[in-house]
């Protein structure tokens, strides 16, 4: 825990993203502080794909040697806790934590990620991040050729029907209700041999977030090995609209090129930004965000 209050930076969330903005800033010499509360969203998940050098690790093995590699740079400090207020100040930004802890800085990164809504169907939760997941580019590889579903309908259901078809030929839709595809669509996943269910979950059947079965309200069941589902989400910190942070229609916060917020001073990135949830994208974008924080420094500095 830091015993200073006031900072170069202030970076809320101590993931992926948060950890590579207090990299860059620390190796810019910047007092920089990381306020964490430890619940990354990926905890479930038990292995972290497709970022290079960390292929198949598990999400805590990545964060804790990221942790320790941030750690050995001594302007950067941490602070377990929840930060819940923000407010803008003279020179820029004060932080209240949950236990009434407050810090100041000029500049602020909120990579504080998302929350999502889970549905209500019994089993969907203890899966979520196992065996029922969101991007084919994470865990496709891992359940190539396994009997496939895809939690969907409409639109959604059918683009995504296409692109998973790319990972298994054994792949049925699951519009849980009546199909809302068009006609054109429907004929499309036929002739690929993707199958369309449109009876109602009613809960799914696994181990240990391992799916075994789905099983349907009309007594029916189907057994499968892995299923892609596109859940809603909220923002995991008010903060960002506390400060007049913009965003974007889909809920997210909105960034230029630079992760820039539309309030001066303020940077986001990671899941809070993008529909990218991805360890590689939010390493990027928290590095984009402590080298041009840094910079922005430097020519209010100089001037």
């Amino acid at each position: 825990m830091t015993e200073n209050k006031d900072f170069d930076a202030i970076i809320i969330g101590g993931s992926y993203a948060g950890l590579s903005a207090a990299l860059a800033l620390g190796r810019s010499l910047r007092k920089t502080l990381i306020i964490d509360s430890g619940k990354p969203c990926n905890r479930q998940t038990p292995h972290s794909q497709n970022f290079l050098t960390n292929d198949g690790k598990t999400p805590k093995e990545v964060s804790s040697i990221a942790r320790q590699q941030v750690e050995k740079y001594k302007t950067v400090s941490f602070y377990d806790g929840l930060a819940i207020a923000g407010t803008k100040t003279k020179n820029g930004f004060e932080i209240t934590t949950q236990s009434k802890k407050t810090f100041t800085s000029k500049k602020l990164v909120i990579a504080t990620g998302i929350k999502d809504i889970l549905p209500g169907i019994s089993g969907f939760s203890e899966c979520w991040g196992v065996s029922i997941i969101h991007c084919p580019y994470c865990h496709g590889y891992e359940v190539r050729n396994e009997k496939t579903g895809i939690l969907g309908n409409g639109d959604y259901g059918f683009e995504f029907s296409k692109m998973i078809n790319n990972w298994t030929k054994d792949l049925t839709l699951f519009t849980n209700g009546k199909s809302t595809l068009t006609e054109e669509q429907t004929k499309k996943l036929t002739k690929h041999n993707i199958k369309i269910i449109e009876t109602e979950i009613d809960r799914f059947e696994h181990k240990n977030g391992h799916l075994e079965n789905i099983l349907f309200k009309n007594g029916t069941k189907h057994s499968i090995k892995a299923v892609y589902s596109k859940i809603p989400f909220i923002q995991h910190s008010d903060i960002p609209f506390q400060l007049g942070c913009e965003m974007t229609e889909q809920g997210y916060i909105e960034v230029d090129d630079f992760q820039k917020t539309n309030v001066y001073g303020i940077y986001a990135c990671g899941d809070n930004t993008t529909p990218m949830r991805s360890v590689a994208n939010a390493v990027y974008a928290g590095n984009i965000s402590g080298v041009v924080i840094n910079k922005e420094m430097i020519e209010e500095e100089f001037e």
